[in-house]
């Protein structure tokens, strides 16, 4: 079975954002990023994995009558985002849960576990195809 570990951040955690961490603890978390990746490569489970970029730069896109309408973000009402996912197979929605609790122990400033949330999703599987 395949899982996607959704990686959410808030605004209004007592995390602050990355990019005002000192220099020292952003390139630990990195590290351990990578050796997470390394880790599930090795287990046999990664997939994939994707960061992404802050809800800034995110764009919505709907279907519009003269084309497609496009709103910028961010929006003052979100309280979280996506950050990152991780698609890793696994034989027990035990395993995946195993894994997400150690991604959520990602060391934040000072080397502190972030104890961040990381959302666990089966990926579906396509349904047979009739003969």
């Amino acid at each position: 079975m395949k899982y996607m570990l959704l990686m959410q951040f808030s605004g209004q955690s007592d995390v602050p954002p990355i990019h005002t961490w000192p220099a020292e603890d952003v390139t630990a978390h990195i590290q351990f990023m990578r050796e997470t990746d390394r880790k599930l490569v090795e287990d046999g489970l990664f997939v994939d994995a994707q960061g992404l970029t802050g809800p800034d730069q995110a764009r919505i896109v709907r279907s519009g009558d003269g084309g497609p309408v496009i709103t910028d973000g961010p929006f003052p009402e979100t309280k979280e985002f996506l950050i990152g996912w991780w698609i890793i197979e696994c034989e027990s929605p035990e395993r995946a849960t195993e894994v997400a609790a150690y991604i959520s122990a990602a060391p934040g400033p000072g080397g502190k576990p972030l104890n961040m949330p990381i959302e666990v999703r089966q990926v579906m599987e396509a349904p047979p195809e009739e003969l």
